[in-house]
């Protein structure tokens, strides 16, 4: 049994926690909005009320929070990880952010003599439920040990990808990878439904275990065919997240135009007030647009 805290009880955060608590470990936690908590100390884990009570009560301090400042503010803000005396535990952040930040950050972290691991996970709220998340985690050879028999419990696929900050790069790739197969299938079913021709639930039948097949036509088509975005990812982190490709694009001189399509919907859900749906909606985008261009 570990000693584990644990900052940021969303969507994702909630279910990895209560996957830990599972298993036998000791948790403390915090949150920025307290009712989240519940489901969690109801399971038994001891509430917190502020980062630096985590990590004074822990080991390893799992952080899953929305964007870079939070998890800079969670770290080195007032009440921070990093400003509880004595802790020299292990930082295992589950965010996605920053890849130039993560960096900096681990640096920092390590002058203090406190370890970091960045470990974005993939695989939506179903694969945080469920405990078989692929993880992608960047850090030291002797930090990515010490935090691998917990990344276990939330994770089925875990991958050293490299050093600190490559997690979050290869999540950034991953991003890429996602929005641009979500908007591809998006236009497909609109595609079938405008053609008057064949039923975009019959369409997404026809090409599933073919080459068109992937992992997002049959969680994110499906949601689309049945017009249900209650949000596994929010639009408005994928645009977050989308932000942050194209930033790493920029800075590496990459083209990305099948991703910017995907980048511009998800800024649309948001700009429309839509931000809280599944990203999944960016079928809607297609459709308003497919409405303008025949009107």
């Amino acid at each position: 049994m570990s000693r584990i805290g644990y900052v940021g009880l969303g969507i994702m955060g909630g279910p990895a926690a209560l996957n830990l608590i599972a298993a036998g470990h000791e948790l403390t936690v915090n949150t920025r909005t307290a009712s989240r908590a519940e489901p969690v100390t109801r399971a038994g884990a001891s509430y917190a009320d502020s980062p630096a009570a985590v990590a004074a009560a822990s080991d390893f301090v799992f952080l899953n929070l929305p964007d870079t400042p939070d998890v800079d503010l969670v770290l080195f803000g007032e009440d921070g990880v990093s400003s509880a005396p004595g802790f020299d535990g292990l930082v295992i952040d589950m965010s996605t952010i920053d890849p130039g930040r993560t960096v900096e950050i681990a640096a920092e972290l390590s002058e203090r003599g406190i370890g970091f691991v960045d470990a974005p996970v993939s695989g939506g709220e179903k694969g945080a439920i469920e405990g078989n998340l692929s993880v992608m985690a960047g850090g030291s050879e002797s930090d990515f040990a010490r935090a691998l028999p917990l990344l276990e419990v939330i994770g089925e696929r875990i991958t050293h990808v490299g050093p600190a900050g490559a997690g979050q790069m290869v999540k950034a790739c991953n991003q890429l990878l996602v929005g641009s197969n979500l908007m591809a299938i998006a236009e497909a079913m609109v595609l079938a439904e405008r053609s008057g021709l064949v039923s975009p639930a019959v369409m997404r039948e026809a090409v599933t275990g073919g080459f068109a097949d992937s992992r997002t036509l049959q969680v994110h088509g499906q949601r689309m065919v049945d017009s249900t975005f209650e949000p596994g990812f929010k639009s408005e982190l994928h645009a977050k997240d989308a932000r942050i490709v194209e930033k790493m694009a920029a800075e590496t001189g990459t083209p990305i135009a099948a991703f910017d399509v995907a980048r511009r919907a998800l800024e649309r859900l948001v700009e429309t007030g839509r931000g809280e749906l599944d990203d999944s909606a960016v079928i809607e985008i297609v459709r308003e647009e497919a409405e303008r261009d025949t009107e």
